[in-house]
């Protein structure tokens, strides 16, 4: 085993709940592509190591946590939930960035089957947006809410709907937007096969059983791309696991 690739907590925080890094370093290695030999071999440890602490209740030395941060090109304190309170883009622009307009099939794409976007709706109030859990339906998108509630009451009239990620180690990311009008969904045979359809119940929790689908008119997407990254931070380069 590597040096600080040991089962103690002795040096390094357990600010995180047990089982977060692990969630966190499977999320991050799957983002980029990455099999648990390549990120072994980018951080000098063992696939085995890597397996364990994606699997199980871990708590690595803080030698380990740097290399392994290096190698999923992030930072141990995204790693460990340091930020989790934060908001995004809180990091330095990169050196050297453009500005890239996505074509509809590349929107798509990024849309994936599902995931958490915003709702942009106007109220009496003025104007809301709102975060919620949605589902890919064809060409549609499809969430769910409580009734009387404010993302119930866009049905019939005209929506944004926004989904972006934002990568903060790198200082890049996309967003996809979408314009269009939404409807409530009556057909209950409509109703249950977007339930069967959708990934999770609302994160929100509750009573929300009412679907609400956004027909799109208009889909545009950008994404920020950084040509040259920031230097790396000193000492947190790979080290010789046999030391």
């Amino acid at each position: 085993m590597a040096h600080g690739e040991s089962h103690s907590s002795d040096s390094t925080p357990d600010a995180f709940p047990p089982g977060d890094l692990g969630r966190r370093v499977a999320m991050r290695r799957e983002q980029l592509g990455l099999s648990r030999e390549e990120v072994a071999e980018r951080a000098g440890s063992a696939p085995g190591y890597v397996q364990y602490v994606e699997e199980r209740q871990a708590t690595p030395g803080i030698g380990f946590l740097l290399r392994l941060a290096q190698a999923l090109e992030t930072t141990v304190a995204e790693l460990t939930g340091s930020t989790t309170e934060l908001p995004p883009g809180i990091g330095r622009a990169g050196y050297h960035t453009e500005l890239l307009e996505l074509d509809p099939q590349e929107c798509r794409r990024l849309l994936s089957t599902h995931g958490v976007g915003r709702i942009g709706v106007t109220t009496d109030d003025g104007p809301a947006i709102l975060p919620v859990n949605y589902v890919v339906d064809g060409d549609r998108i499809a969430y769910r809410c409580a009734p009387n509630t404010l993302p119930a009451t866009a049905s019939d009239h005209p929506v944004a709907f926004e989904v972006d990620h934002i990568d903060e180690a790198l200082s890049q990311g996309w967003s996809v937007l979408l314009a269009g009008t939404a409807a409530t969904v009556t057909d209950p045979e409509a109703s249950r096969r977007l339930d069967e359809l959708a990934y999770t119940t609302p994160w929100a929790g509750g009573p929300r059983n009412v679907w609400m689908t956004i027909t799109p008119t208009r889909m545009t997407g950008r994404r920020i791309r950084v040509l040259d990254s920031h230097a790396a931070p000193t000492g947190a380069g790979p080290r010789d696991p046999s030391t």
